[in-house]
């Protein structure tokens, strides 16, 4: 790591997660270890007056995690790239937003990104097309960290000459503590006078700047926060958020931490309410004295994620990624708080059934580039023809169809669509494919095969 230019503090957090492994750490958090959170303030309860959240988007900092690829779409370059409404990419509607909120706030809200050695040329590029974005002294981005994986019978850095960049992974987004001290970007956004940070995930397109989640989060004086939504079926299987027993401080617990015994009880969501939308917000002085002070690791519970040293080669050696979760520093700081927000604001693309509904008349776009939903239709997309982002435009040539009044569109066959196609209802086409014309309505009634 010292050779390949990591950073001190992620050196340090490394060392830490390896000896956690070694010692036999599962990073597993037992049911009967928590208690789940039964209520929590609801943003639409809370609201602070004008001047408070004007006060605290003043002093607020955006920070989108932009290191994956979208390889589940069959893409090779930052995901945040990807063309997602009107022609714009999730980077570019995300600039939009922020220039919406500097209009209407006053704040100079400045924008930096959590690259991966992956995806930093492509994106500063095309950030380089938006230099109104910049704000003096602050940097556009910083690199995630980059850590050997673990061969998981010997616990030795794993060698594979074949490929020497499978040698290794990343540490997951809890990275972004010990990357942002080393880098020097939590220094500098302090030294440019703010005080508070909101990270989000650079496809989900409803964290939106929010004078109102700042003035509350201003307000509490707590050190941290996780915005959350109400679990459904469809949450079952993302973090839930708990809390300890013994100290009643909330924890995240994900599904990687979780034993098969406890399986039902973490999926229950009538149990375990609450997911986390991997929002965050921060002090950012609080969270640089907690750096300093524990040389640079926050000790966040280890995620141990086995997989194959080559995720195309299932005969490839097995090898252990140190993970952490950046929503588990919601348990180091006390006084630490969690919102429910509306589900709007938890908006993430990763599928192509997910980027058919955000393309689709479901959702409109208000003066400030925020998508509104209208409609909520369940969209499933089969996976064959669908996957890759490529086959998937060239299976809609002429665009989304409409599903503002579809209750459910499940595709599971190869089929073609024309331009104008609404949805009505709850509507299946079958397995085996065909073509559907310019202009069909679709009905709950039909079901093609």
């Amino acid at each position: 790591m010292t050779a390949a230019g990591a950073s001190a503090p992620a050196r340090e957090v490394f060392e830490y997660n390896f000896r956690a492994l070694a010692d036999g750490e599962t990073g597993e958090i037992p049911e009967d270890s928590i208690e789940p959170i039964r209520e929590l303030d609801r943003l639409e309860d809370v609201l602070p007056d004008d001047d408070a959240a004007r006060s605290a988007l003043a002093v607020t900092a955006i920070i989108k995690l932009n290191g994956g690829l979208g390889t589940s779409m069959g893409m090779r370059r930052a995901k945040s790239l990807l063309r997602v409404r009107d022609g714009k990419s999730f980077l570019e509607l995300t600039l939009d937003q922020i220039r919406a909120a500097r209009a209407r706030y006053g704040a100079r809200l400045p924008f930096v990104l959590m690259n991966s050695f992956a995806t930093a040329k492509d994106t500063r590029a095309a950030l380089a097309a938006h230099s109104d974005i910049a704000v003096e002294g602050i940097p556009a981005d910083f690199m995630q960290s980059a850590v050997p994986k673990i061969l998981a019978d010997t616990l030795a850095p794993v060698e594979w000459p074949a490929a020497p960049e499978l040698e290794w992974c990343p540490p997951g987004h809890g990275d972004l503590y010990p990357s942002l001290l080393g880098s020097g970007v939590l220094d500098a956004l302090i030294d440019a006078g703010f005080r508070y940070a909101y990270v989000s995930n650079s496809d989900n397109l409803g964290a939106a700047p929010s004078a109102e989640i700042a003035g509350w989060f201003a307000a509490t004086g707590a050190p941290f926060a996780m915005e959350v939504c109400r679990r459904t079926e469809m949450d079952k299987k993302g973090g839930h958020l708990a809390l300890r027993r013994f100290d009643k401080r909330i924890v995240l617990r994900e599904v990687a931490q979780t034993s098969d015994e406890d399986l039902p009880l973490f999926t229950d969501i009538s149990r375990h309410r609450y997911f986390n939308t991997n929002t965050i917000w921060f002090d950012l002085v609080v969270l640089r004295e907690a750096l300093l002070e524990r040389g640079g690791v926050l000790g966040l519970p280890l995620i141990r994620n086995e997989k194959t040293v080559d995720p195309r080669d299932p005969n490839s050696p097995r090898v252990v990624q140190l993970e952490t979760a950046m929503g588990a520093a919601v348990e180091v700081f006390e006084g630490a708080r969690a919102i429910e927000v509306p589900r709007s604001r938890f908006l993430p693309v990763k599928s192509t059934s997910d980027l058919l509904l955000v393309r689709s008349d479901a959702f409109e776009m208000d003066e400030d580039s925020h998508l509104i939903p209208v409609a909520s239709p369940v969209v499933t997309l089969a996976p064959g023809p669908y996957r890759r982002i490529a086959d998937f435009d060239a299976h809609f040539p002429d665009g989304a169809p409409s599903l503002r009044d579809a209750v459910a569109f499940t595709v599971q066959g190869d089929w073609m669509f024309g331009g104008g196609v609404r949805v009505l209802g709850a509507v299946t086409l079958g397995p085996e494919g065909g073509t559907i014309a310019p202009g069909a309505e679709l009905r709950s009634t039909f079901s093609a095969g």
